[in-house]
């Protein structure tokens, strides 16, 4: 399987990661997650009838990021792809918008969930393909820190299996060791079924 290529060394990110990853877990503070894919944001959107499109994402996120001492209370912003690369109404990088509150600015790398055969319905979460590329890509663009949601699903009746504790283990691995060979303090989002 081909993993992408790694760009860095952690070794070279080391001081900054440390530094990094301090920040996130400052005591008093949280990390908003604002990764909301086009369509999640869209269902959100549909219960208070807004319409999705591109100007009503860009307004809700500006609010967001532009809120009154949310510095105060935020270390740490995780991000969709296009939230990355998108400006407030003005034209200012919302990833400049953060980084001038002292807030680090992060990303969701993994690309969704695929059941893994034979088992009762457990999933592996995707997204190692290329991952180096495009963490290498995201700290060039200003992020500090990196999410990969992993689902484990636990019953009575057998799981999580074998199988999928081996998988996650090595996507959680693999994930972890390519963002900070790049730069990005890795953040594991588990989720318990």
């Amino acid at each position: 399987m081909d993993y992408g290529r790694v760009y860095g060394t952690a070794g070279q990110y080391k001081e900054e990661l440390i530094k990094n990853a301090k920040a996130i877990g400052a005591p008093g503070k949280g990390i908003l997650a604002a990764d909301e894919s086009t369509g999640t944001i869209g269902k959100r959107f549909a219960t208070i009838d807004v319409e999705n499109n591109h100007d009503n994402r860009q307004a809700y996120r500006q609010l967001l990021f532009e809120a009154p001492g949310i510095d105060q209370h935020i270390s740490g912003v995780i991000m969709y792809d296009e939230t990355v690369r998108d400006t407030s109404k003005e034209g200012k990088k919302f990833v400049d918008i953060l980084t001038e509150r002292g807030i680090l600015c992060g990303i969701k790398v993994d690309t969704g969930l695929v059941e893994i055969g034979g088992t009762d319905g457990e999933t592996a979460t995707q997204g190692l393909d290329g991952l180096g590329k495009r963490c290498a890509e995201y700290y060039a663009l200003g992020c500090r820190f990196a999410k990969w949601r992993a689902v484990c699903k636990i019953t009575p009746n057998g799981c999580p299996s074998e199988a999928a504790v081996r998988e996650t283990a090595h996507s959680l691995a693999r994930y972890g060791s390519i963002c900070q060979q790049n730069g990005l303090v890795p953040i594991i989002e588990p989720e318990i079924l």
